[in-house]
Formats: C-alpha cells, sequence, structure tokens
C-alpha cells in the first residue's frame, strides 16, 4: 500500500464519521497512531487509571531521539485544567507537546529533515 492510498483510506475512515456528528476522539486517536506507525514512530497509547499522572497525555511518540507527547481532542472538545498543567510541565523541560484534532496536527513530525 502506498502512502496516498493509506492517506485515503484513513481520510475515508474519519469521512464516513465525519457524516454524523464528526469523527468521535477514539477514531482521531487511532488514525494518528496508524499514520505516524506508517512513518515510523513508536506510539504508547496511555490510559488514565488510579495513580496515574493526572493529565498524562493520550499518546506518546518516540522516534530517532524524539519524544513527543500528543493529546487527542475533537473539533469541539478542550483541556482539562489537569492537561493544560501537563502541558505546560512538559514544554517547561523542553519536550514537544502537540494538541492534536486530526492527522493533519502530526503530520510535521513526519517531514523529511534535510
Amino acid at each position: 500500500m502506498s502512502e496516498a492510498d493509506f492517506v485515503q483510506l484513513q481520510q475515508s475512515r474519519i469521512g464516513k464519521a465525519a457524516k454524523h456528528k464528526g469523527p468521535t476522539e477514539i477514531e482521531i486517536q487511532n488514525a494518528i497512531r496508524e499514520h505516524l506507525r506508517w512513518h515510523g514512530w513508536f506510539i504508547i497509547r496511555h490510559q488514565q487509571t488510579l495513580g496515574s499522572q493526572k493529565g498524562l497525555s493520550d499518546l506518546t511518540a518516540i522516534k530517532d531521539g524524539r519524544t513527543v507527547y500528543i493529546e487527542v481532542k475533537t473539533a469541539r472538545g478542550g483541556q482539562s485544567e489537569a492537561q493544560r498543567q501537563f502541558q505546560a510541565d512538559i514544554e517547561e523541560h523542553g519536550g514537544l507537546y502537540v494538541l492534536a484534532r486530526g492527522v493533519e496536527d502530526v503530520e510535521f513530525l513526519c517531514e523529511k529533515k534535510d
């Protein structure tokens, strides 16, 4: 499957959901995970449970020594105070945090560097 075929498949999956209420957070998350994996990223999906770091991002992506924390939201979703604090803590320590509402918000991670 070519990258163009893969992107078209992801858009058709999300497009079907968009005809109704729009894609759910889990549909967006799955599309982002598949897209990043396609580009060689190692993806960790976090489950918030008792004892977890409050505000922990939905995903952590790792490739070539880079670590990115990704919080996934729908078009209308917003971060909780704990999520905003987690973002601030990550950025204060030099980390990269992305608030993603679709694959397009993480595509920059897959761009080739010269």
